[in-house]
């Protein structure tokens, strides 16, 4: 590296910070892409990592209006509990119930979330139409939240939650029910329904909105080959290798995704959120990437 490029990468008492808070956050791939991004504007910015347990949140949140932070991401398990916290919200963040982003705006902390904006852009990236279709989302926590509002804004016609505690699919679906377009619908299930051939014979995609195949080993059973030929097989998460949902899914020739795609998407958006400027097109994606080897 040159002494110019040294120079510029050099932090000072002028340097503005973002950052992300999380427990744990050691594994977060957003410091790479944000300061990519910086990097690639030639902004004198840095975006950094926070290990913030749940009962230091509220602290870490008036801290960032006292250290003159313009805004920070929330990840897991901070994002609902953001929202009870921060009273300033965007009509997105409502709706969720959840909070990803943080902008400081003057002193005043306003919250907002891009997780669903950021999934309908990946999705629309892959040419996915899901208009007059069946979406089957598993889960019913607040990744899962994010893809109804996903599916909703792309037209779905049916709507299925799939979850183990069924009482929590039906409350979710409930929460939706009055965004639905006419002649559209949601419906809950257990996980029964992933091995439902009526189900899967309809569904466009199916996105897995929960932990399993991180925490576990093993998906839940899963009749992929119920599923039609195009069906695409989403994650919300994401990792170098295949995850346990998505490895049958390319065993059996479906189109299958990562959540790389939707942080991305996320990011780039929350980027401009904190920033007042998009990141170049691009730059977060390649950096995502180099971090994962792909």
């Amino acid at each position: 590296m040159d002494t110019d490029s040294q120079h510029a990468r050099e932090i000072s008492g002028a340097t503005a910070l973002t950052a992300i808070f999380g427990d744990p956050v050691e594994h977060s791939m957003s410091p790479a892409m944000h300061n990519a991004a910086y990097a690639a504007l030639g902004l004198d910015r840095r975006y950094v990592a926070f290990h913030v347990t749940p009962q230091h949140l509220a602290a870490a949140l008036r801290a960032i209006a006292a250290l003159g932070i313009l805004g920070v991401n929330l990840t897991v398990p901070h994002k609902e509990r953001a929202a009870r916290i921060i009273s300033e919200q965007s009509a997105e963040a409502r709706i969720l119930g959840a909070i990803n982003c943080v902008i400081n705006r003057r002193g005043i902390l306003v919250g907002d979330n891009t997780d669903a904006r950021g999934l309908e852009r990946d999705l629309r990236s892959r040419k996915l139409d899901l208009s007059g279709r069946l979406v089957l989302v598993i889960g019913a926590g607040g990744a899962a939240a994010a893809a109804v509002l996903c599916a909703i804004r792309m037209r779905a016609a049916t709507i299925a939650i799939s979850n183990r505690t069924v009482s929590r699919a039906a409350l979710l679906a409930r929460r939706f029910a009055p965004m639905l377009r006419r002649r559209s619908r949601i419906e809950a299930h257990g996980l029964d329904a992933l091995e439902n051939a009526a189900i899967l014979a309809d569904a466009a995609c199916v996105i897995n909105a929960t932990p399993m195949g991180l925490t576990t080993r093993r998906f839940a059973p899963l009749d992929y080959a119920a599923t039609p030929r195009e069906c695409l097989f989403y994650d919300l998460l994401y990792a170098a290798e295949p995850t346990a949902f998505l490895k049958p899914a390319l065993g059996r020739a479906r189109p299958a995704a990562d959540g790389a795609g939707m942080l991305v998407g996320q990011g780039e958006l929350a980027f401009e959120l904190l920033n007042g400027k998009a990141p170049p097109p691009g730059v977060m994606e390649h950096a995502l990437r180099a971090r994962l080897g792909r």
